[in-house]
């Protein structure tokens, strides 16, 4: 018989913690090796942590809502068989046994550890306390790392207003904390505390001087509600939004889908769509204007040199979220299709892991879906900008020809750009969309896929 430590594991570069949000598995119950076991939250995703053994759950070390590091052991399961020595996720039972053997040990271990840690206090009081311990209120490793890395006191932290479950000071808040501190000039310790907490207010607040009757349904947001929320508000405080609109005649488009839809899913086993079209003609024209592909960074414009497209979907709930296509230029349009599909499907059942909504450096949003012409969406940050596809329509329209010019039914839509006007000019913003525009008017209707 052997224990298995069942840990956090590792979900995507930027994340460095998640929150429990429910167990799956009750202490005495069996798993089979890849049962989920939870449900955990990140700022990037929901998601499930399966078992990597089959055994029984024994022991569950964290409750629900409580935050835990990548790494952490969350839980143990006990197996039959042997497990892996080299993995140090195992624990032989036996070593539960020789305890008493090593009791002397671990006192004289915990006396030193006792004596250093008594050593560090003193020097702390010398120094400013980084020890955030002593506060009542609650902070997560990862904000309480980037505090210390930032020479945040424990009493200047506590001025900073968290977002999170029961005001708790998220990843976001302690970022944009910093930035803004670092933004201001310095005053003196005095009046640090003062001039910090003005300017931190939360993306959403409770707005108390609303009137209610008792036939009003008071509703508690969601997590992702307010995370989308302060995402939201973020956008439009960090950048100055600004919009470009062009109408595109897709007529050559909507009858080659028509012509091919069928045919393609017989074959490949997936729906031929409008939106892994629209994708290849974002990814072509952002090649073409590669400072449509940036980030910004205090006073710096990073270019990135991946054209990752974000594709904003909305979920049954009524939330959204924005799984990305990965180095979308270097894909032909089956490829497109099949990404754009599976993407889509693991959004509606909430299967998408943390690196799927990762490293987006542009976003396409389909608002003609709810049947909408036009749009003006915010933001997706770090991002500079957002194309939004309307829906399509039959319009007349003056169709010219050698011979002259007549009215046609033709199919239509509007598309409607929004970009970061700090860094990208009406020039720039515009001839983006154009150039959208072109690639797909210009769609050769005789295309083999």
């Amino acid at each position: 018989m052997a224990k298995f430590e069942l840990k956090l594991p590792k979900m995507g570069e930027s994340v460095a913690e998640a929150t429990i949000t429910s167990w799956l598995k009750e202490v005495g119950d069996t798993i089979e090796a890849d049962e989920p076991v939870l449900e955990i939250a990140t700022d990037k995703v929901d998601s499930e942590v399966p078992s990597e053994v089959d055994g029984k759950l024994v022991e569950i070390l964290f409750e629900a809502d409580d935050v835990v590091e990548v790494g952490q052991t969350i839980a143990i399961i006990e197996t039959d068989g042997e497990v892996n020595q080299d993995d140090d996720l195992a624990i032989d039972l036996e070593e539960d046994e020789s305890d008493e053997d090593s009791q002397a040990d671990s006192d004289e271990v915990e006396q030193h550890a006792a004596e250093a840690e008594a050593a560090v206090e003193t020097a702390m009081e010398t120094t400013g306390s980084s020890d955030y311990s002593d506060s009542d209120r609650f902070y997560s490793p990862l904000v309480k790392n980037i505090a210390k890395e930032e020479n945040i006191s424990l009493e200047e932290l506590e001025t900073v207003k968290g977002t999170g479950k029961d005001g708790r000071v998220t990843k976001d808040d302690i970022l944009a904390y910093v930035e803004n501190r670092g933004s201001k000039p310095k005053a003196s310790t005095a009046n640090n505390t003062t001039s910090k907490s003005d300017h931190l207010e939360p993306a959403f607040k409770n707005q108390e001087n609303v009137v209610t009757s008792g036939e009003d349904e008071i509703i508690e947001m969601s997590r992702m509600g307010k995370m989308i929320s302060k995402h939201m508000i973020d956008s439009v405080q960090t950048s100055a939004h600004v919009q470009s609109f062009i109408e595109v005649d897709v007529t050559n488009i909507w009858n080659w889908r028509n012509k091919h839809k069928e045919a393609f899913q017989k074959r490949e086993g997936e729906k031929l769509t409008f939106t892994p079209i629209f994708m290849e003609a974002v990814a072509k024209a952002i090649r073409d204007f590669p400072l449509i592909n940036i980030s910004v960074s205090g006073d710096k414009v990073i270019k990135k040199k991946d054209i990752n497209l974000g594709m904003a979907a909305a979920l049954p709930d009524g939330n959204l979220i924005v799984p990305v296509i990965k180095n979308a230029d270097r894909l032909n349009l089956v490829g497109m299709a099949k990404a754009v599909n599976d993407l889509a499907n693991r959004a509606r059942q909430n299967k998408l892991k943390p690196d799927d909504i990762q490293g987006g450096t542009y976003t396409v949003t389909n608002v003609g879906t709810f049947g909408s012409i036009m749009g003006t969406p915010i933001i997706n940050q770090p991002q500079v900008g957002i194309l939004a596809l309307g829906a399509i329509r039959k319009m007349p329209a003056v169709i010219e020809t050698p011979e002259g010019d007549f009215i046609g039914i033709r199919y239509k839509m509007i598309l409607s750009h929004s970009y970061d006007h700090r860094v990208v000019n009406g020039a720039l913003g515009g001839q983006f969309v154009q150039r959208v525009a072109q690639y797909l008017e210009g769609f050769d209707k005789n295309r083999e896929i």
